[in-house]
This record gives C-alpha cells, sequence and structure tokens, in this order.
C-alpha cells in the first residue's frame, strides 16, 4: 500500500468518534473540482489557516478557489483540543535568539493578535462556537512551580504581559485536583467547539466570494515564472499565487506539491477523550472558572469543560503515527488520576488526529519561488495561531510582507536520521522526555 493510502487509513480511522464531529452544525456543501478554473490565488488545504487567508484575500478584491483533499477541517483544525492560548509552541528565549528581543516581542504581540483575531471573528461573522475566557498553566511539582513562576514573572517584565500567579494554598479555588502544586491564570486565552468555529468560517469565506471544492486533493504544482498550476485528480488551477496550508496531511498525501519541506515537520498522532455529560454542579466544582487547563511537563495533559458539562481530556500521543493499544482505558485513567472524586467515568467520544511538528516546535513560513508560500509546524499550538497566519500570508501575497517575514526568518532544520530512521529516533527521544516527567 502506498504511504499516502496507509497514513489516509490510519486518520480516518483515528477521526470516526469525534465529539466535535457529532455535536455541530453541518458544514456549507461545497462541490468536487471538476475542469479547469482560473484565480488569482489558488490555496490548498480547508482548515483555519487557509480559510483564514481565503477570507482576507477575497475581502481585499482577490478571486480565490480553495481544494480541500476531504471535508474542510478534516485535519487538526477540526479534531483538537479545543483551547486557544498565547505565544508559541516553542521558548520566547529560542525566538530572542533567532531574532533578538525586540523581533520577539513582534512575534509574542502578534500571538496576542491571534486571540483578538479570533475573537473578532466570532462576534463580525456570528459563530457560535461556545467560547469561554481563561486559560490555567498548571505545575504538578513545587520544583515545575518555581519554574512556571519564574516564567511567568519573565513573560510580564519582558513581554508586558501579566498572568495571575496562583499559590498552592489557593490552587483549590481554580482547580479541585490534587495532581497539582501551583499555576498562573491568564484571561486572554480560552478555548471553544473548533469544528463549529471551522464551519463558521468556511460560512464567512463562500459569503466573501471564495470559491471552495472539496474531496479535490492537489495531486502537483507547476511553479511558473509568473503563475502557477495545481493539478487534482478532475481538474486543475491555475493562479498567479498559490499558499499552501495542509500540514501534516500535505505531506502525507501530495508529498509531490513541495518535497523540500517534508524532512522539516514530522506527523505526530495526538488523543482526546470526552466524556458523558456530567452533573452541572459537579462539572462546575471541577473548574470553577471554565478555563482551559494544560501541565507544563514535556508531555503534556490538556483539558477542559465542554459547553454541555462533559470532561474533555487530550494526553495520549503517538510519535509512531501508530495509535496506542488500550487508548481509551489509558485516558480513563488520567481522567480519574486528575479527578479522583468523579463517579465512574464513561469515555463517549475517542478520537485523534495528526499534527504536524517542527524540530524547534517554532511554526515554519515562507516562499518556495516567486509564486508559492506556505505555512505548516504549528506543532499542537495552532488553534489562534493558524488563523494569524493566514492574515500573514494575505497580507504578502497583497504585496506587504513585513510581518510574514518576522516568522520566515526563524530558521528549521530537518529531523535527523532521513526518512528510515527519523521516526524511530524521535519515539526514543519521546520516551526519554516522558521518563522524565515521570521522575519529576
Amino acid at each position: 500500500m502506498p504511504p499516502g493510502q496507509a497514513f489516509l487509513r490510519r486518520d480516518e480511522a483515528l477521526a470516526g468518534d469525534s465529539y466535535y464531529a457529532a455535536t455541530a452544525p453541518a458544514g456549507p456543501p461545497c462541490p468536487v473540482l471538476r475542469g479547469d478554473v482560473e484565480s488569482d490565488v489558488a490555496i490548498v488545504g480547508g482548515g483555519l489557516a487557509g480559510l483564514s487567508a481565503a477570507i482576507d484575500l477575497a475581502q481585499a478584491g482577490r478571486r480565490v478557489v480553495l481544494l480541500e483533499a476531504r471535508r474542510l477541517g478534516h485535519g487538526a483544525s477540526g479534531r483538537n483540543g479545543g483551547q486557544a492560548l498565547h505565544g508559541l509552541a516553542c521558548e520566547q528565549e529560542w525566538v530572542e535568539t533567532q531574532l533578538g528581543k525586540a523581533e520577539a516581542r513582534r512575534v509574542w504581540d502578534m500571538s496576542i493578535e491571534a486571540l483578538n483575531l479570533l475573537r473578532e471573528r466570532i462576534a463580525r461573522h456570528d459563530i457560535a462556537c461556545d467560547w469561554q475566557d481563561g486559560y490555567l498553566a498548571l505545575a504538578t511539582s513545587a520544583r515545575k512551580g518555581r519554574a512556571l513562576a519564574a516564567w511567568a514573572d519573565r513573560v510580564d517584565s519582558v513581554y508586558a504581559y501579566p498572568l495571575a500567579r496562583i499559590a498552592p494554598a489557593a490552587l483549590r479555588g481554580w482547580i479541585d485536583s490534587p495532581r497539582f502544586h501551583s499555576g498562573v491564570h491568564d484571561p486572554r486565552s480560552g478555548h471553544l467547539h473548533p469544528l463549529k468555529y471551522l464551519r463558521g468560517l468556511a460560512r464567512a469565506a463562500i459569503a466573501a466570494g471564495v470559491q471552495i471544492y472539496e474531496f479535490s486533493p492537489a495531486l502537483t504544482l507547476a511553479d511558473g515564472s509568473d503563475n502557477a498550476l495545481v493539478c487534482t485528480a478532475q481538474g486543475s488551477v491555475r493562479a498567479q499565487q498559490v499558499l499552501l496550508a495542509g500540514n501534516a496531511h500535505l505531506q502525507a498525501l501530495a508529498p509531490a506539491l513541495a518535497p523540500q519541506l517534508g524532512p522539516r515537520v514530522m506527523p505526530v498522532g495526538t488523543y482526546v477523550a470526552c466524556s458523558l455529560p456530567l452533573d452541572a454542579a459537579l462539572a462546575a466544582s471541577l473548574i470553577p472558572s471554565r478555563s482551559a487547563v494544560c501541565d507544563t511537563n514535556f508531555v503534556v495533559d490538556y483539558f477542559r469543560l465542554t459547553a454541555d458539562h462533559r470532561l474533555l481530556f487530550g494526553g495520549g500521543v503517538s510519535y509512531s503515527t501508530h495509535t496506542p493499544r488500550g487508548l481509551k482505558d489509558r485516558l480513563r485513567a488520567r481522567m480519574r488520576a486528575t479527578f479522583p472524586q468523579l463517579p465512574a467515568l464513561d469515555v463517549a467520544h475517542l478520537w485523534g488526529g495528526y499534527v504536524d511538528i517542527t524540530m524547534n516546535r517554532a511554526p515554519d513560513f515562507g516562499r518556495l519561488g516567486a509564486t508559492v508560500y506556505y505555512l505548516q509546524g504549528f506543532s499542537g499550538h495552532g488553534l489562534a495561531l493558524t488563523g494569524l497566519a493566514g492574515r500573514l500570508a494575505a497580507e504578502a501575497m497583497l504585496g506587504d510582507a513585513n510581518r510574514f517575514d518576522v516568522f520566515a526568518r526563524l530558521k528549521h532544520r530537518p529531523f535527523p536520521g532521513g526518512a528510515a530512521l527519523r521516526t524511530p529516533a524521535l519515539v526514543l527521544a519521546m520516551a526519554w522526555y516522558r521518563l522524565r516527567d515521570i521522575l519529576g
């Protein structure tokens, strides 16, 4: 079986029991591309980054065609943990080393702009997506608590972004769990139902004039000096500019589109469980602020309450692209370890998907030649940032690349080991980090 088909088969199996798919209104119907069309911009990938760019480009008067290999939001954009957070997946100190403190401050500020943009689009397009303010970062030991407090102090002093410190004695007022020592709270970050949000953006894109085609995977890309040709199985799009925004699915399903980008990202399987509805009073007692929650371990647990009082919990990760055995029992055990006061807990939904990570966990934005732009490598921290990334790509395509180029200057290395050994090497490295988390 070709690698792309094997990936797609595993991916389809992971997506089969999503709470989001079970509870989101249907998305707008979009046809398959049949025949040849022309546009100003062709976008490959119907996730949050591609739709965000499409909206801004269409509102600026560009003719936009968007190609999605499956359904809109089929990838990480429609299956993630729903947490919209400040910053990047990498440490800001690494960004400072790469760009200097002044440009690192611009990057941080743009990550906060991403949160503002998300709220703005929810309001402007009247998207009912269960938005909830608040994010708790929690330490699982005194040592990690000191490190978290020091990080919060630095974010305040260097980036002028104050976070509320939560001392051990006050923590039970924020989360009723024995697992955690202390934490910080960010009222500007938050969480939502990502598939409801994405389908709302799709409706906004169509209203702005974007032509969207589903089940139309891009297979080849011919980049000329003044235009490009993107071909699917049954049609083609000739465009002056192209944006590649397919992330993990792009490299797995269409490696011929941009083979030079493949070695710089790795697909990582991530998994989420969702309980049956809890008693409303019990749910409120678990996380009184209803904030999104994430621990500060290297291999993290992240969780939140849904609008209908379920506990949604992510914590299973696979760096081999194969789903771990006994995943439901593992995640249920993590949920009970976090909240032992819960009654016998049944997992009503279990699903997963692939995100693309970079070596340094920083996003990878750039150009391929004169007409092709790309966005990839959000590294599991993209719910808010993808929206801003789409805007930055649109700005660059419209002639102002100043902000896009700040991210494009971040340097990225390929994963070591080549095609044969890089996955086993990553599996061994992550096993070491898991052991460090266990040992504290």
